[in-house]
């Protein structure tokens, strides 16, 4: 097999040149969770992406296909930002090919630290350039400049009303791993087989019908985003869940784990919702 740092950004510059426009059917936005900001004490910003009809943008991995949302900062002496915390995907089809991203609205939240020495009654801009690629049948790439402005103030800060229910959204749609489950993984030539076995009687029961709805999304790329998958119910109540490699991955070398999200409607916990779970078991070759 060929591990190549190339050829994805390659095929994807291709893919651009042969479909995009130069409008962009996205609306992004910088917005805050808070209404001021306190000296030293981190709080929560985030990019909104508002979707034109069925368009989509793209996860944090997309796929064999795409280009993640992403932002460069220009923020004011002291200050810190965190990697964007992405909430769980959706499948989304550039076209005809499958791929890891979002067609609903989304806020992608970020932690940002601000320097203990801010003066309050300073007015504070957060900014950068933010980039990203919306798909359909088509596909347009853009960025734009985005910037936000708070106030400095030396009590704690208020939480935006206007954003609360989405940042609290985002967070609850946060991909968490969970006892419930344990998981391993077996390769065998371009097959990765994903076992999934309840560890509590916490772990939800599952019926052929429900593990059906079964999704894996790939955070590396080792696993083809655009290949069938299929999920079975063994008599122990375990999963089986068969998946196929990708034929490009952009490590120097194989990895070492089966880093992903496995996502099913109705969650993987009998007393408590959690729809995505994250894993990563060790990759028996």
């Amino acid at each position: 097999m060929r591990f190549s740092v190339t050829s994805i950004p390659f095929a994807v510059l291709l893919m651009a040149a042969g479909l995009c426009r130069a409008d962009t059917p996205l609306e992004v936005t910088l917005v805050s969770e808070v209404t001021s900001i306190q000296p030293g004490k981190p709080f929560y910003a985030g990019l909104h992406l508002r979707h034109g009809p069925a368009y989509h943008s793209y996860w944090k991995f997309p796929g064999i296909v795409g280009v993640p949302t992403s932002i460069q900062w220009k923020l004011p002496s002291g200050f810190e930002a965190g990697e964007i915390e992405w909430p769980e995907p959706e499948p989304v089809l550039m076209f005809k090919i499958k791929a890891q991203g979002f067609e609903r609205d989304v806020l992608l939240p970020i932690k940002i630290t601000p320097p203990a020495d801010l003066k309050p009654g300073e007015r504070v801009k957060l900014g950068g350039k933010a980039s990203w690629m919306a798909c359909a049948r088509t596909c347009h790439p853009g960025f734009t400049e985005v910037m936000l402005e708070l106030p400095v103030k030396r009590e704690a800060p208020a939480i935006d009303d206007k954003w609360r229910v989405m940042f609290d959204q985002e967070r609850a749609r946060t991909a968490r791993s969970n006892a419930a489950w344990t998981a391993s993984a077996m390769e065998s030539g371009q097959t990765v087989t994903l076992k999934l076995v309840p560890a509590s009687p916490r772990a939800r029961k599952l019926t052929a019908e429900q593990a059906a709805k079964i999704i894996f999304y790939t955070e590396d790329g080792w696993i083809d985003s655009d290949k069938p998958q299929s999920a079975q119910v063994n008599d122990d109540s375990s999963l089986t869940i068969s998946l196929t490699r990708s034929d490009i991955y952009l490590g120097k070398e194989p990895p070492r784990v089966l880093a992903g999200i496995v996502q099913i409607p109705g969650g993987w916990l009998a007393d408590a919702e959690l729809r995505s779970m994250k894993i990563e078991p060790v990759l028996q070759r």
